[in-house]
């Protein structure tokens, strides 16, 4: 058992000689607290998540620093955030930013400054286990103590699936116990507990159930999530627009628009598909988006996607059996050109992942599809 004795000598005035009147304090000299832990345990099995736990005041931030550095972050308020992760290639800072939950584009794009605490802690997070060597521990103080607990779990989560898929080491002091189901440490120590290091397995069983509510709202909903997207803020207001909500907070938002086509009826197209910043990382946007293909499949549509999002696009290849590819998958808008399916003056080379809905079906929902006209004079439609 380890053990930490924190002694201060006391400089002695009236206001100290008033507490020890008033409550028969006997060492007038000096203060002293002890603070127990054991982690040698941590040695003898691989792990990768490890937490510390204990109000303000136990000793928890005392024992990180005995682990090691408690590194701080400084970005450069001249650069857009992306470009300080300038030890890395741009593809793989764009790929660690979205593993850690933060993939808005257009985030990627303004200093760190101006960014919501939520995106700071996400972007901070990110730059820690990023640059860390393979043999080396992070070390965070205070985690998720200056966020929202809906974005907190969010964050966990996608810290987690970072950490464990790059097989990095990390050890969180905290002292919200509400994490701990969204992390599923592989450990656990809490000062108050006499400092036992107490392995997770109970909380290894994948991440809490999130219910999500789906309501269609005005067109004019979008503004506020049109500046998160990665086009252009435009949306047609021909599109449905459905707003998903978790524990009554807006989460997302769905724009779907129909595509005319001389080759099929009822085609449809999702346009615009937008997770908020402090609820990426969960999969929540695949999550609405099969959701909403879904209650239109049920309804006799055909629905259509197309995006250049790599993570979105990938997740699509990857589930074939309720994504698939049409014949523009996988390929540039160039590429498209040269083959007489473009306009001579686009010369664009991203990769657009394009796909049809052939999933399962889920009822129930049809009046989310019905008419806007029909919806507001019976008062469906709102503006949250």
């Amino acid at each position: 058992m380890g053990s930490i004795k924190l002694k201060t000598k006391i400089v002695n005035d009236k206001y100290t000689e008033y507490v020890y009147e008033a409550f028969d304090i006997q060492n007038k000299e000096e203060t002293e607290v002890e603070i127990l832990y054991n982690l040698s345990e941590a040695k003898s099995f691989d792990w990768n998540i490890g937490v510390i736990l204990g109000g303000s005041g136990t000793g928890k931030t005392t024992i990180l620093k005995k682990m090691g550095d408690v590194k701080k972050v400084n970005f450069d308020s001249n650069k857009s955030l992306i470009s300080n992760f300038d030890w890395l290639e741009p593809k793989d800072a764009a790929l660690v930013l979205t593993s850690m939950g933060l993939s808005s584009v257009p985030t990627w794009l303004r200093p760190f400054h101006v960014l919501s605490n939520g995106e700071q802690y996400r972007a901070t997070l990110a730059y820690l286990v990023s640059s860390a060597n393979d043999d080396e521990v992070v070390l965070v103080d205070e985690y998720t103590s200056v966020v929202d607990r809906d974005v907190a779990k969010a964050m966990s989560f996608a810290l987690q699936k970072y950490i464990r898929k790059t097989n990095k080491r990390i050890i969180l002091a905290s002292c919200h116990y509400d994490i701990l189901e969204w992390l599923m440490p592989d450990w656990t120590c809490s000062p108050q507990k006499g400092g036992v290091l107490e392995r997770g397995e109970c909380l290894r069983q994948g991440r809490p159930q999130i219910k999500l509510q789906v309501s269609r709202v005005e067109p004019d909903t979008w503004n506020f999530f049109k500046k998160h997207h990665y086009l252009t803020e435009d949306c047609s207001k021909s599109c449905n627009f459905f707003l998903f909500s978790w524990n009554d907070k807006p989460i997302g938002i769905n724009a779907v628009i129909p595509q005319p086509s001389g080759h099929f009826k009822n085609g449809v197209r999702e346009s615009r598909i937008v997770v908020l910043p402090d609820y990426q990382g969960l999969g929540l946007g695949t999550t609405m988006s099969n959701f909403t293909a879904a209650i239109y499949k049920n309804n006799g549509y055909r629905y259509f996607t197309k995006t250049v999002h790599p993570a979105i696009g990938v997740y699509r290849n990857n589930n074939k059996d309720i994504w698939r590819g049409t014949s523009k998958n996988g390929k540039s808008p160039k590429a498209q050109n040269a083959m007489g399916g473009m306009s001579g003056w686009n010369v664009l080379v991203r990769t657009s992942y394009c796909h049809e809905y052939i999933g399962e079906e889920i009822s129930g929902y049809e009046e989310l599809l019905k008419p806007i006209k029909q919806m507001r004079e019976a008062k469906k439609l709102t503006l949250f």
